[in-house]
């Protein structure tokens, strides 16, 4: 293979991958938006030439990401000067794992030459997705290919069976075929038969979403109402602005007690209240009085610090990207501070490094968030039903939504602030997630986003009542769920699993060659 033609599969293959996400409405492209990849592939086998297969993998993987994921310098750039850095490693490691999955399936071809590459190639492909989600402080499972078709919730209906995962593993095997049929030289007869399962399996997946868009009984938990107060990332955390930020949350809110029907539930977005409630405590009780005045409970998020030791001699502090539950008594001391589990590397916590170490030195702090991550999961009881509560991008994290669902959820919340994504495709990436967190778990939810997008999802995936990036607004709209139990939330991430089974597999079959006798 020439540089040039190289160099050309590996731009449309970035350029494709990124056109299948949203913003970009393209379902149609997810089944063709990896071939690139999947002919890179075939043509090291061919070479029989592994080293090609990594280099190859490691171009395609270094340049398709840095296009997806472009966002991320405007992003962090607010949080850290570590911006660039958090980049450039990001890339980096993706790069280098995709060129290690290229490597493994070139040579589980050569290894095992009856597994064929329709089998191969798509099982290496989500295993690589699994491990990206489950890399300890920089798992970073961002925009799996499954979650490409979110933009046709009504083919992936069947996520309430084998999840995200099972979708990508689709997905994958789509494109390896549809390489296949094509670059087969044996006449077009053949490739329409090649082509046939690949067409079978989208009818059956559209038959599938319909007749489950028309048989899943919904029902409606009850009025929501969602404050979107727009604050700019430079505006929230500055001092002299904090108690305008506040006022604002609460002039938004009373314009939504004047609605009818008066919501039953408030919800503010993350990191909402600009400060800790120790420094603040007249924030803290100007929420409760609002709350009890309006008899309507809050979920609000916001920062929370707990003390180390004694409060008196200057103690440490444990810091949390925090959500805070009022009760419509304006309580909110008998239920639990949900603590976020999953934190963005470098921005929130700097991976592998203690936070302490972080504190310890003087000026090191401002180089990261120095949150700590949250361990527990508490399901809270509302006047419309019990909910969990997800803050940011853990909505990429299919085991959060599915834990709650599996306690008794109802419903399920998300808060975030997404004014750090500017007016890049984030906003809308970020958003589609939900999409596949409401199929595999049959529950609505509600999003409040600081600057948008707020939305509600119902639990056949479908968004409405969504508000306009970058504008303060509020709304309120009649959540809708589910009382069933798929049997995605019963089994877990099975897919995930069985992939990773098999390429731990093949890793045993290559090493067992490797020192044969």
């Amino acid at each position: 293979m020439s540089r040039r033609r190289l160099l050309v599969l590996v731009v449309i293959g970035a350029l494709a991958l990124t056109a299948s996400y949203p913003p970009f409405p393209l379902p149609p492209l997810s089944f063709l938006a990896i071939t690139p990849a999947v002919l890179l592939v075939k043509q090291a086998i061919l070479d029989n030439d592994y080293r090609k297969a990594f280099r190859w993998g490691w171009w395609y993987g270094l340049v398709t990401n840095a296009l997806v994921l472009y966002w991320m310098v405007v992003a962090l750039w607010h949080f850290t000067p570590f911006s660039a850095l958090g980049y450039f490693a990001t890339i980096a490691v993706l790069g280098l794992l995709t060129g290690l999955m290229f490597w493994f399936v070139a040579r589980i071809r050569v290894a095992a030459p009856r597994v064929p590459l329709w089998v191969a190639f798509p099982v290496a492909w989500t295993a690589l997705e699994w491990l990206v989600g489950h890399l300890g402080d920089v798992r970073f499972p961002w925009l799996g290919l499954g979650t490409s078709l979110a933009d046709a919730p009504v083919l992936i209906q069947w996520a309430d069976i084998a999840g995200a995962r099972g979708v990508t593993l689709w997905l994958a095997w789509c494109n390896v075929t549809i390489v296949e049929a094509v670059t087969d030289l044996r006449g077009a007869w053949y490739v329409v038969r090649r082509l046939a399962p690949v067409l079978a399996s989208i009818v059956l997946a559209l038959l599938y979403g319909v007749w489950r868009t028309k048989t899943l009984p919904i029902r409606d938990v009850g009025v929501i109402g969602m404050v979107q107060p727009n604050e700019a990332f430079s505006e929230k955390w500055n001092p002299a602005h904090a108690d305008s930020a506040m006022n604002a949350l609460v002039s938004l809110s009373r314009g939504l007690m004047a609605v009818s029907p008066k919501p039953q539930l408030l919800v503010w977005p993350e990191a909402a209240i600009p400060g800790y409630f120790l420094d603040h405590p007249q924030w803290d009780a100007a929420i409760s009085r609002f709350v009890a005045e309006n008899r309507v409970p809050l979920m609000t998020g916001g920062l929370n610090a707990e003390p180390e030791g004694p409060r008196d001699g200057g103690a440490r502090f444990r810091i949390f990207n925090a959500a805070f539950y009022y009760d419509s008594t304006g309580d909110r001391s008998r239920y639990p501070i949900y603590a976020k589990h999953y934190l963005v590397p470098v921005t929130e916590r700097v991976p592998f490094v203690p936070v302490r170490l972080f504190r310890a030195i003087p000026g090191l702090a401002r180089w990261s968030g120095g949150f700590e991550p949250g361990k527990e999961s508490p399901v809270y009881s509302s006047p419309v039903g019990k909910f969990g509560v997800v803050i940011c991008y853990e909505s990429a994290f299919e085991n959060a939504t599915r834990e709650y669902r599996a306690h008794g959820a109802d419903f399920f919340v998300n808060v975030t602030n997404d004014a750090w994504f500017g007016s890049t495709s984030a906003p809308a990436q970020h958003a589609s997630h939900l999409v596949l967190r409401t199929i595999e778990t049959r529950m609505g939810v509600a999003r409040a986003a600081n600057s948008g997008i707020s939305e509600f999802v119902d639990p056949l995936g479908r968004a409405y009542a969504a508000t306009k990036l970058n504008e303060a607004a509020s709304v309120a709209a009649v959540l809708r769920t589910s009382d069933v139990i798929p049997l995605y939330v019963r089994l877990g991430d099975w897919v995930g699993t069985v992939v990773v089974v098999l390429t731990v597999a093949g890793i045993a079959l290559l090493v067992k060659r490797r020192y044969a006798p």
